[in-house]
């Protein structure tokens, strides 16, 4: 009998990664998606899509022990908001009526996809270890660490949680527009101070998550890179060389962007939609260290990326061409 896992937000960008890795380890695998999410991409010869809805947490119980599943990853999240509420309604409270009834279900594993924005960047100039003090500066990731906490509450809950830096690929929409500035010809970069970057190929990131199903280790916590360290300049030094492009490289004043952020929420104030550029995100954007540690989990989970940002932006950016996305 093959094992049965649900992953969560199933029709993303990691959800489909983490279906490919999955599959490849003979997992039985149940795509959990919002019955508005769009799953025409996923193929149902292999996966069985299943509309969850999570603020019932008696009705997921039902759906995890209908299907026998004893195995989760959870990787639906809101990226994009207009307020806090929002935030901590969709990725704290039904992270944690998930984990309910995951625990109710006796579920065998439940992996958290989190980020390493619920610590927030370095304080100190080190690497963000996972026993940092957390400070996260968005919204977005305070409403992770909410969610954390929360698993915590749960004793009898068998979980992993992951915090993965910035996460690039095959399929990913916000870091293919600086992909797309670079193919232009064009960096732009906020104001002239250093920055400490971190980044992690998804293949990564999903190879590690279905890894974690099989670990026996319950109730901790890991920091998700490739274990390098790059400055503002190295995204875009990749995707040039995978491009083969060459750049001008523009300087925008903080102060200029903030103006233009402040705009944006308003100008997007009436709209269902939330703009990319708000002032939640140039707090993020302007960090001066996103540095990370991956020692604990190289030690405790024998991750060893296959993947530096060189490597993974050539991919990344074949795939792109391919599907005519640049």
């Amino acid at each position: 009998m093959k094992k049965k896992l649900l992953i969560t937000g199933a029709s993303g960008f990691l959800g489909y990664h983490l279906i490919e890795a999955a599959l490849l380890k003979n997992y039985d695998v149940y795509a959990g998606v919002r019955g508005s999410s769009s799953t025409v991409h996923l193929d149902t010869n292999k996966v069985t899509v299943i509309h969850l809805d999570l603020s019932d947490t008696d009705g997921t119980k039902n759906i995890l022990k209908q299907h026998g599943i004893k195995y989760i990853i959870h990787a639906a999240a809101l990226t994009r908001a207009k307020t806090e509420s929002a935030y901590n309604f969709s990725n704290a409270l039904l992270t944690r009526n998930l984990a309910v009834a995951a625990a109710d279900a006796q579920i065998e594993k439940f992996v958290f996809i989190s980020s390493l924005a619920a610590l927030g960047p370095s304080v100190n100039g080190e690497p963000v270890k996972e026993d940092a003090v957390p400070n996260p500066l968005t919204w977005y990731g305070k409403s992770k660490l909410l969610a954390e906490n929360y698993l915590r509450e749960i004793p009898q809950l068998p979980f992993i949680v992951l915090r993965p830096t910035a996460v690039y690929g095959p399929r990913e929409k916000d870091l293919l527009l600086l992909v797309k500035s670079v193919k232009r010809g064009i960096e732009v970069y906020i104001g002239n101070g250093k920055q400490k970057l971190s980044f992690v190929y998804v293949k990564d990131v999903a190879d590690l998550a279905v890894k974690c199903l099989e670990s026996k280790i319950k109730g901790e916590f890991y920091n998700i890179g490739d274990g390098r360290v790059y400055d503002r300049y190295g995204f875009a030094n990749a995707a040039k060389k995978a491009t083969g492009k060459k750049t001008i490289r523009l300087q925008l004043p903080l102060g200029l962007l903030k103006i233009v952020a402040a705009g944006m929420d308003k100008l997007y104030s009436r709209s269902s939609k939330t703009p990319v550029l708000n002032e939640d995100k140039v707090k993020e954007l302007t960090a001066a260290d996103w540095s990370c540690s991956i020692l604990k989990s190289q030690h405790e989970l024998g991750f060893r990326p296959a993947y530096d940002l060189e490597s993974g932006m050539a991919e990344t950016v074949s795939w792109y061409k391919q599907n005519r996305w640049i």
